[in-house]
């Protein structure tokens, strides 16, 4: 132990005795009594940093410890929290001795000791690396849950964001769309973890089996997938670090939105903005300098991928499929048969036989009836006395003129048939064309589906053409005269009526 030359000591000079020392300095008599009888000053080393006592609550501490290390890292306690916690329990001592126990602890489990990486570079256009987030978000007055779909160039460092509702398949179709679309191109070689929606088998090393449907999207973009090795996130480091920071720049305090478009859009202008921020390598340039080097470097794209979830349904007899919880009409006449359902991140579409049948805007509740009238209309052929309770009637958005015809006919006997054949003409001819025959009914007072229509044929049928006037110049002087006796010199004099 070294230590400079003692000075002269207040015990010396003003007289105080070893207690008053003590007293004030917060040290034991027999530490004053050691450092005043040192040849030098001796300095304080302490070999071992004691663990902190908490009493009949450290095994509690030690065991929530236990507790969070197996849960996700987003929802483990920070010594803060757990310090709270134990005051709850009737800890009454200092926030530091908590959190000195919180280190120990950590610094004791197996395998704690320092990990050693190897610094990565990445060449232009080479490298993209994709994660997931889940961020708090209120959306419509709703607070909720998003999932935040990640990207990041690895050469450049420029990143894209985009929401979602879900995890699911076709949201990371649509993420790869957006993105792509966004850098103005596709790198090399995309970086995963290994979820489910890309990767269904893990070998060793880094042999994966890739879901098929996401190889058909690698092959449709020419991209290289490559999954990182399991727990190991510093393969993919740069997007595990911009998930922390994205938290903290974008979505610390809580975002509002009125709808998940408007979110979406956000995020696009704040990725360009942020691109202005340096380079973590060259700091001297900004990102969306690097960013606009690297753009010719990635391949050009042809045109977006088609990224669809695929289920084969069964049609209910009342004209619905289900999927993710709500269900979704088709036209009346695949009741009962098996048809292809598509679902996009924003659509769903239903494909019997190679075609098109129905679309609808997706939703995410639960629950719900989302339905097309028209899809009903063959049934109301044969049952026209649904259209009066209805599902698919009850918030029917027809044309002004249309409604009115509607509620006039409903209000007499068999006005629902009737009405059943104003919308199969409509069906037939378009809305436009019934709802002006629909029009003159209501301005002539004489409401009935003869009248209507009978207006729509007169609509339709072509109009009369307008007289020609003849100019005086071009009629003859002389008009011909019919004379069949001219034929007679034809056949040698002897009359036509005689052979």
């Amino acid at each position: 132990m070294h230590g400079n030359h003692r000075q002269d000591t207040p015990h010396k000079i003003k007289g105080e005795s070893i207690s008053a020392i003590a007293r004030d300095l917060n040290l034991s008599r027999n530490t004053v009594k050691k450092y005043l009888n040192a040849e030098v000053d001796p300095v304080y080393q302490r070999e071992r940093q004691p663990a902190p006592k908490l009493g009949e609550l450290q095994p509690v501490l030690e065991t929530w410890l236990e507790q969070d290390s197996q849960r996700p890292k987003r929802e483990r306690r920070t010594a803060q929290r757990l310090f709270e916690d134990l005051q709850r329990e009737g800890y009454a001592g200092a926030y530091d001795s908590v959190q000195r126990l919180v280190k120990h602890w950590k610094t004791q489990r197996p395998g704690a000791s320092q990990d050693a990486f190897v610094p990565l570079v990445f060449a232009a256009g080479d490298a993209c690396q994709f994660d997931w987030s889940h961020e708090h978000v209120i959306l419509g007055g709703v607070a909720q849950v998003v999932k935040l779909a990640h990207f990041r160039l690895s050469h450049s460092r420029q990143m894209f964001l985009a929401a979602y509702p879900r995890e699911s398949q076709e949201m990371v179709f649509d993420a790869h769309n957006r993105a792509f679309a966004f850098f103005g191109g596709v790198p090399v070689r995309m970086i995963y973890d290994n979820p489910k929606t890309i990767v269904e088998s893990i070998f060793s090393g880094k042999d994966r089996q890739f879901n098929r449907r996401f190889l058909a999207l690698a092959s449709h973009y020419l991209f290289e997938p490559v999954a990182c090795t399991p727990a190991s996130g510093w393969e993919k480091e740069q997007v595990e670090n911009q998930v922390g920071n994205v938290r903290e720049w974008l979505f610390t305090p809580i975002l509002r939105f009125d709808a998940l478009a408007e979110l979406n859009a956000w995020l696009e202008t704040r990725c360009t903005e942020l691109a202005n921020r340096p380079h973590p390598t060259w700091k001297e340039r900004p990102i969306a300098e690097v960013f606009a080097e690297e753009q010719p470097r990635l391949r050009p794209i042809t045109m977006p991928f088609d990224g669809y979830f695929e289920q084969t349904l069964r049609v209910s007899s009342t004209c619905l499929v289900s999927y993710d919880r709500n269900r979704y009409s088709v036209p009346a006449e695949h009741a009962g048969q098996r048809i292809s359902l598509r679902a996009n991140a924003n659509r769903i579409r239903v494909v019997a036989d190679g075609k098109l049948i129905a679309e609808h805007a997706r939703h995410f509740g639960r629950e719900r009836l989302i339905l097309d009238p028209w899809h009903y209309l063959s049934v109301l052929e044969k049952k026209p006395g649904a259209l009066r309770n209805g599902a698919p009637f009850q918030d029917w958005a027809l044309p002004a003129a249309i409604g009115a015809v509607k509620d006039k006919l409903l209000k007499s006997p068999q006005g629902d048939r009737a009405f059943v054949e104003v919308l199969l003409a409509m069906r037939q001819y378009g809305a436009d064309m019934v709802t002006v025959a629909c029009e003159l009914a209501l301005e002539e007072g004489i409401v009935t589906t003869p009248v209507i229509l009978n207006h729509m044929h007169r609509l339709l049928s072509p109009a009369k053409p307008e007289p020609i006037t003849v100019s005086t110049a071009l009629m003859l002087a002389i008009e011909p005269v019919a004379d069949c006796t001219r034929y007679d010199s034809l056949r040698g004099g002897v009359p036509c009526w005689l052979n």
